[in-house]
């Protein structure tokens, strides 16, 4: 049985990996490929189009549809490959040692392979309990696809009882993670020539106090601001990421944009970090530019925000997943995952709990273990035993 499994994640995720679905680019021909896989089994799904119909979210209904179920949920788009030195072909499978390389082979795709690959084992079975595939686009750049994907959901009359969102974390029980909130500053200074430097408001210094500041609250937040020791870092970080400015070196530089970020504990502490940034911003360096003149200033813009997870460690799914794991333990983790937005925007009780490492995510040669994805895919086998009982929270 093992060695079939193992064969058909590995057909499975062959499959998808050879799809480039780098944000920037459609899924369609993906989740084509998934809905032809679904047919031969009578399995159809329903998909969720962005506004260009170039992208789209897939939402399938194993099992009885007049009944709540539980939702294995992953995503489709993988990070650019650009700029990274990979030894092989990224959008071609590879194995070595029990690894499998690819773009998106832990980041994560070998998730929706397993999850495609348990396909036959739920089919066959009869479900007393529904399972949902919750495949979605977009989530690199902010979590976009899957919230269409909630919206309707939060319109059917069934509410999913829970969800399991399969992102790398070696299959452990993940109870929490940090919300993040990303603005994008950009200063409008006054041009000069760098010779009468004063005559001119310089956008690029007047970003250097925001950035400075940026700097002093991170450390802040380090060494006295709230602490949860379940993180790995446990702490609210504050960084700058992206500075442009300038246009020459005898030019007093009329614009510069920075990007910043927040990554908070609590559930909305992430903006309310950015939003006290942008406040200070807004009184102590924007009346300093008008002052010199009146056509300077600072346009802030949000780039993207998600919410934190946070379940209690004693929620019926916590104890669930920890049971279809076989693991006692649970943890948080620092990076961002879809669960947050199911748990806010159509109140699903979400964990995270997914095969492979996040260390393998978003590098060049990014692999997963085999022996990973067939744990994975023993826990979906024991909720597939769950739902055949018609197993539920309770």
């Amino acid at each position: 049985m093992s060695n079939d499994r193992a064969e058909r994640i590995r057909k499975l995720l062959a499959e998808l990996i050879a799809f480039d679905t780098v944000s920037d680019r459609s899924n369609l021909a993906l989740i084509e490929s998934i809905e032809r896989y679904l047919a031969t089994f009578g399995i159809v799904g329903r998909r969720i189009p962005d506004k260009t119909g170039e992208k789209a979210s897939l939402w399938v209904t194993i099992g009885p549809q007049d009944r709540p179920g539980f939702v294995l949920s992953g995503h489709t788009d993988v990070v650019p490959v650009a700029g990274q030195n990979w030894s092989r072909n990224p959008f071609e499978l590879f194995e070595r040692d029990g690894k499998l390389y690819g773009r998106g082979s832990t980041d994560m795709k070998g998730f929706v392979a397993v999850c495609l690959a348990m396909v036959p084992e739920m089919h066959a079975t009869k479900l007393a309990t529904p399972i949902h595939l919750a495949i979605s686009y977009d989530e690199e750049i902010g979590c976009v696809g899957v919230r269409p994907m909630l919206a309707e959901i939060s319109r059917g009359s069934i509410k999913p009882l829970g969800c399991f969102v399969g992102e790398p974390t070696a299959m452990q029980v993940t109870i929490g993670h940090k919300g993040k909130h990303g603005v994008r500053a950009t200063f409008h200074g006054l041009a000069a020539h760098s010779s009468i430097a004063p005559s001119g408001v310089n956008a690029v210094e007047y970003a250097a106090d925001l950035i400075g500041e940026i700097r002093r609250r991170a450390r802040e937040l380090a060494t006295s601001g709230a602490r949860d020791t379940l993180y790995d870092v446990a702490h609210t970080t504050l960084l700058t990421s992206i500075v442009h400015g300038g246009a020459a070196l005898n030019i007093v530089p009329d614009r510069c944009v920075v990007e910043f970020e927040c990554r908070g504990l609590g559930i909305s502490e992430s903006t309310e970090v950015t939003d006290a940034i942008v406040a200070w911003a807004r009184s102590e360096i924007e009346p300093v530019m008008k002052a010199a003149d009146p056509s300077c200033g600072i346009d802030f813009a949000e780039i993207l925000d998600y919410p934190a997870l946070d379940m209690r460690p004693d929620h019926a799914l916590v104890t669930l997943a920890k049971k279809l794991s076989g693991r006692n333990s649970h943890t948080k983790v620092s990076f961002g995952t879809e669960a947050s937005l199911f748990v806010q925007m159509a109140d699903i009780p979400s964990i995270v709990v997914g095969p492979g490492s996040i260390a393998q995510a978003h590098k060049p040669d990014e692999y997963v273990e085999m022996s990973e994805l067939l744990n994975c895919a023993g826990f979906i086998e024991r909720l597939i035993s769950h739902c055949a009982g018609g197993g539920g929270l309770g």
